[in-house]
């Protein structure tokens, strides 16, 4: 490879995606690439694309457009879900050069000559069937947290779901490599660890290629927070069905790990949960929170929701409404259905009008920045400690307490990437928390309500 050559990323979709983003980057960067921004020139532009949401194939063409506008000559290659799904899609739009499926992605620099525009998308994909073996993935560099993922694929068959369709069966990480890679990355300087994954709840199958559960996600976590030189720990999204008292009793106690939680929910009606054939029903939910806030009164806890399923009349709708609205939860992201090729709910009766959706999609945005507001609200007054992020926003520098206060402060370079005790004071204009620095002596004096 010429050492000269620059390549650039962009990432759609979800931390996952972000996390193997990143180590394709760092192939590349081995092989003699320099990384620049995608809005700088490159010679070869990667799209790390996603099929979750209608919203994400679209904007595929726009990034094309945007990498094209930075340099037409430019080499652009298509990767991730969406370019499993449809990779001839992708092949067929104006400028893209080569798109890589769900096991060649890993390889992207084998598939490259001298980059050289292609008078048609190239394509390599495999069937997902031979999508069966596991290749580990951690961001770094890019945030102040790193995404380290532990486990890839599913096994379970929502019916509006793709992901196993572009991403194959569920297999994970061996808890041996998990813990080296997170070692690795403390010893980078980066202060908090995001475990990510399809469905990491379901860690342990897959291990080492065979079935069965070697470890339990209750293992990871416990082997995790025996690592050395982890600050912080947060789990991302984690089925309910999978998420055990154990786990949230052992959370609690954690040296590391933070009182924050992201819990798909997708409905509050038990009859739209079992057209989307998912494996609970709303009790186990209220059931999961309530163990949450026994243990952890201050925790953060996350709803995914998705309106407009086919089947959902206004009355299973407000069923889903009041129950959010009644859960002691802190926020949600809303997602409005689309169909999607090669699911069972693409078939489905009842379909939702699209002006429908969009109103019931409005109610439940509205809902989350209430259910926000009153989250924020009741941590004012506390001590938290935050970790500051490398981003200069109009004047302020943001962070995230441990349980996922988002607060700002006037751009000060000196707080990046720290973590600083603070007492939140009031909630400002635009949402943000805003807060008094406090030493450690004082924080631990109103923690023990001295």
């Amino acid at each position: 490879m010429n050492s000269s050559k620059k390549v650039a990323f962009y990432t759609l979709g979800c931390k996952l995606n972000f996390s193997e983003t990143s180590t394709i980057a760092r192939g590349f960067e081995g092989e003699g690439f320099e990384r620049v921004e995608f809005s700088e020139k490159a010679d070869i532009y990667v799209i790390n694309t996603c099929s979750v949401t209608e919203n994400a194939d679209k904007r595929f063409k726009t990034i094309v457009k945007e990498a094209q506008k930075a340099n037409p000559e430019a080499f652009v290659a298509a990767v991730g879900c969406y370019a499993q799904l449809k990779p001839h899609e992708l092949a067929d739009v104006d400028g893209v050069d080569l798109v890589l499926g769900a096991t060649e992605k890993f390889k992207i620099t084998d598939y490259l000559n001298d980059l050289s525009k292609n008078d048609f998308g190239e394509v390599h994909s495999c069937e997902i069937e031979e999508a069966d073996f596991y290749v580990g993935s951690y961001s770094i560099g890019d945030r102040t947290r790193a995404f380290l993922k532990v486990q890839d694929g599913c096994d379970y068959k929502c019916t509006y779901c793709t992901i196993p369709l572009a991403r194959g069966i569920s297999r994970s990480d061996t808890l041996e490599n998990v813990l080296k890679n997170a070692f690795d990355i403390s010893q980078q300087g980066i202060k908090e660890i995001v475990l990510t994954g399809v469905n990491i709840g379901d860690y342990g199958k897959g291990e080492f290629g065979n079935k069965k559960h070697e470890h339990t996600f209750l293992d990871l976590v416990k082997a995790l927070d025996e690592v050395e030189g982890i600050e912080r720990l947060r789990i991302s999204s984690i089925e309910p069905n999978l998420l055990k008292n154990e786990t949230i009793d052992f959370v609690s106690k954690s040296r590391t790990f933070v009182p924050h939680f992201h819990i798909p929910l997708q409905s509050g009606s038990n009859e739209i949960l079992k057209l989307m054939r998912r494996r609970y029903m709303s009790e186990l939910y209220t059931e999961r929170v309530t163990k949450i806030r026994e243990v952890m009164p201050d925790a953060c806890i996350g709803v995914d929701v998705i309106v407009g399923f086919p089947g959902e009349t206004d009355e299973r709708f407000l069923e889903t409404y009041h129950f959010l609205n009644e859960l002691d939860i802190s926020y949600l992201h809303v997602f409005t259905y689309s169909e999607r090729d090669n699911t069972p709910a693409a078939e489905m009766e009842g379909v939702v009008s699209k002006k429908v959706r969009s109103k019931r999609s409005k109610m439940l945005r509205g809902l989350s920045a209430k259910k926000r507001r009153s989250f924020y609200e009741s941590q004012l007054g506390s001590t938290h400690t935050v970790l500051f992020e490398g981003e200069n926003k109009h004047g302020y520098i943001h962070g995230f307490t441990e349980n996922y206060v988002k607060v700002k402060a006037p751009w000060n370079p000196a707080l990046v990437n720290t973590l600083k005790d603070i007492r939140l004071t009031e909630i400002d204009e635009d949402g943000l928390v805003r807060f008094d620095s406090v030493s450690s002596k004082d924080a631990e004096a109103i923690l023990q309500g001295s």
